[in-house]
């Protein structure tokens, strides 16, 4: 589900003010501006300061993707690389060469185009794994800024009580403002621990899993297409590229198309 990441970290605040209110503080006691501005400005300036600023505008867009980001069709994947194999297999290679303007994802239509061009096995290979690899490098750099502001937050909530507290010790001489001075000096570190295990380190984490499903697409789109070139049986490239679905997503039917023999014996023993 898409808005699983929105609704966990909806769970963990709900939670935490919940247990707050229990215990009968009220929620206005945390808008503490001072302990905001050293967690917000400081994370985000020491964050900035790690990554650069290139990382730091892809922000917005990530958070975007984190909470809207729709699961990699694996299925429709396989069957369109089967269809493709049985098309290729009928017709030759060349007969795909009209089938990449349907093509939406520009992986696999990349992936066509240097087929149909005649380009060598191996080179095909090289180059499809060189694309997949740089993928994966830039998928980490994505979540390195949450990462980073998940290991710092924690760090500048307790530079931020430090801070209170020499305050506090300064005003020894007016005992009734040491409860409220106190308060405010460890809401600091609560909200540098609270930003980092429930919105930056879940984040990081989440772009992460992206990062690998998007990855194993395009590792089965790359056996698929290496399939294709070699002239493969669609059956036999079915049974190859099931091993990338999950169980529930595999077709147990026995008559089978082009996904019996293997992939349902798969299935039965899952």
């Amino acid at each position: 589900m898409k808005a699983a990441t929105a609704i966990g970290i909806g769970v963990a605040f709900g939670a935490l003010l919940l247990s707050a209110m229990m215990d009968g503080t009220s929620p206005a006691v945390f808008l503490n501006i001072p302990a905001l501005i050293i967690i917000i400005g400081g994370t985000g300036g020491v964050t900035l300061a790690s990554v650069g600023m290139v990382s730091m505008k892809r922000i917005p867009s990530l958070y975007k993707m984190v909470f809207a980001a729709e699961p990699p069709d694996m299925r429709g994947r396989l069957d369109l690389l089967v269809g493709l194999a049985d098309q290729a297999r009928r017709e030759g290679l060349l007969a795909l060469d009209a089938q990449l303007g349907e093509v939406e994802d520009m992986f696999t239509r990349n992936a066509l185009q240097l087929v149909v061009d005649g380009t060598d096995p191996e080179m095909v290979h090289a180059i499809l794994e060189a694309e997949v690899d740089g993928m994966s490098a830039r998928h980490m750099a994505a979540a390195a800024p949450f990462e980073k502001a998940g290991g710092f937050a924690p760090t500048m909530g307790i530079i931020g009580t430090v801070m209170g507290l020499v305050h506090v010790l300064e005003n020894l001489a007016a005992p009734s403002t040491l409860g409220p001075s106190i308060s405010s000096a460890f809401l600091a570190t609560l909200m540098g621990v609270g930003s980092a295990n429930v919105i930056f380190l879940p984040i990081a984490n989440r772009l992460k899993a992206i990062s690998s499903e998007e990855t194993e697409l395009r590792m089965m789109t790359l056996e698929g297409i290496l399939s294709i070139q070699a002239g493969d049986n669609p059956r036999l490239v079915a049974d190859k590229l099931m091993s990338y679905l999950p169980p529930s997503e595999r077709s147990s039917d026995e008559d089978g198309g082009a996904s019996g023999g293997a992939s349902a014996n798969l299935q039965e023993a899952a």
